[in-house]
């Protein structure tokens, strides 16, 4: 049996994906430091409805940055757009050397870029847990105002099919 790598093309950016996992990593340990080092406490519990709200704006912010138009900026030195999805959302597909293609991953996958969002959230929660709460029910009016448009969309369609 013949011996092919990581996967079947030997296209995957690992090189890449591991310098977007160790600077993953070097930020939470600065953050970690500084939050230390300025006597800040992590909150003893967190709430379910806290949960809940980090929850669904992680969900909004993830679509906003790897899925909408309007980001398509942000995404464009790493991505290239191939196909327009639903509701304003387009397929990217990453481009280019090892590095910008495993940024172009990332920033292309709402699962991936998701871990950054929820790391980047919970850690403003902890430092400052009211504006994060109101910034994540901001995010999270968003997110159902979203499921409301699709649900009357669904049933104008139903209606008039």
């Amino acid at each position: 049996m013949e011996d092919r790598g990581y996967d079947d093309e030997g296209g995957a950016p690992l090189a890449g994906y591991a310098g977007i996992a160790g600077g993953f990593a070097l930020g939470v340990a600065a953050y970690a430091t500084v939050f230390r080092r300025l006597g800040r406490r992590v909150p003893d519990q967190v709430p379910p409805w806290d949960v809940l709200l980090l929850g669904t704006a992680t969900f909004k912010v993830a679509r906003l940055l790897s899925k909408d138009k309007v980001t398509g900026f942000l995404r464009a030195p790493f991505t290239r757009r191939v196909a327009e999805g639903e509701a304003s959302e387009v397929m990217d597909q990453s481009r280019g050397g090892p590095a910008r293609r495993a940024v172009g991953d990332l920033l292309s996958c709402p699962f991936c870029v998701g871990a950054w969002v929820a790391a980047g959230l919970t850690g403003y929660y902890a430092w400052s847990p009211r504006p994060a709460r109101l910034v994540c029910a901001g995010l999270s009016a968003v997110t159902m105002a979203d499921w409301l448009q699709y649900a009357w969309t669904g049933t104008q369609q139903a209606v008039e099919g």
